[in-house]
């Protein structure tokens, strides 16, 4: 069954190919044979600023280069985010790029009363990649994965984005060529299959 499939390229260094750029393109080439449509964006190419307060973020428009993206949100019905483990959780650029898009009157209903609101983008599931250079399980059992429990919690689960998978990636600055290719074979199968 063909799914409308979102990529989003959160790595800061727009100007090398890193692991998660090459996963991202093993799993859009997977997608693309499944008959899946894709989109991605790579969110280090956008160019917008940090939203410094709260009533900015209650009522300041999105800016005008994140327009394209919130579409694709909407466009979308799995969202893939891949992005590094910078000092324990995501580089701020992918962090600042979700609370620009994730906004009131989009993500989820304007409060009222002083009550949370509804959330706005139930109906769409996610799966977040995250590379980094310490073993996964490490990551997992001894830092507890605070930062993609938050992330999946506060922020996906908080407008509705429900199921949230996850697949770490561990250990990248010392993976061998015939890994490298067991990981880049395992998220083309999971393109394909668009989950």
């Amino acid at each position: 069954m063909s799914r409308r499939l979102l990529l989003l390229q959160g790595h800061p260094d727009a100007s090398a190919s890193h692991l998660g750029h090459a996963l991202a393109d093993a799993y859009a080439a997977g997608a693309q044979a499944g008959d899946h449509e894709v989109r991605l964006i790579r969110i280090a190419e956008l160019d917008f600023p940090l939203l410094r307060s709260k009533a900015a973020w209650d009522t300041q428009a999105v800016p005008a280069t994140l327009q394209p993206a919130q579409d694709s949100i909407l466009w979308a019905e799995h969202i893939v985010l891949f992005f590094p483990l910078w000092l324990g959780g995501m580089p701020a650029v992918a962090r600042g790029f979700l609370e620009q898009v994730l906004r009131p009157g989009f993500a989820l209903a304007r409060p009222a009363q002083g009550h949370v609101g509804a959330k706005l983008l139930t109906g769409r599931s996610a799966r977040i990649v995250v590379t980094m250079g310490m073993p996964a399980l490490v990551y997992r059992w001894y830092f507890r994965a605070h930062s993609l429990k938050a992330l999946e919690r506060n922020i996906f689960g908080f407008v509705g984005i429900a199921p949230v998978h996850e697949t770490l990636v561990g250990l990248v600055e010392s993976m061998s060529d015939a890994q490298r290719g067991q990981w880049l074979r395992r998220f083309e199968a999971m393109g394909r299959e668009g989950r």
